[in-house]
């Protein structure tokens, strides 16, 4: 079984800086990529960045405020957010592409989520 765990959310002012982060442990054969998607109350999931082999990505509204970055030996992928507004505030999740060992088999999924952990930005 592969459970992913996040930690570092909590409650900061405006302008402020967090470090969310996220490790993946279990069954994991391999990680092709994780991420961090956020869900604002009323509001649908959204993907906020991406990291893979073949690079990063970013949401618009993101870019230049936030970095994910992977520390693949430790399967962890961390989130630097910083210049923090009142409308980054959301339940921020996070997401593995990876393979699982199943007994005789692999299975390939991108539906390994954590638990999510809340961000709130506010004076």
């Amino acid at each position: 079984q592969v459970q992913l765990v996040e930690s570092g959310g909590g409650l900061v002012q405006p302008g402020g800086s967090l470090r969310l982060s996220c490790t993946a442990s279990g069954s994991i054969f391999n990680i092709y990529a994780m991420g961090w998607y956020r869900q604002a109350p009323g509001k649908q999931r959204e993907l906020v960045a991406r990291i893979s082999n073949g690079g990063t990505n970013y949401a618009d509204s993101v870019k230049g405020r936030f970095t994910i970055s992977r520390d693949n030996a430790k399967n962890t992928v961390y989130l630097q957010v910083n210049s923090l507004k009142p409308d980054d505030t959301a339940v921020y999740y996070c997401n593995a592409d990876l393979s699982e060992r199943q007994s005789t088999t692999y299975r390939r999924g991108s539906d390994y989520w954590g638990q999510g952990t809340q961000v709130t930005v506010s004076s």
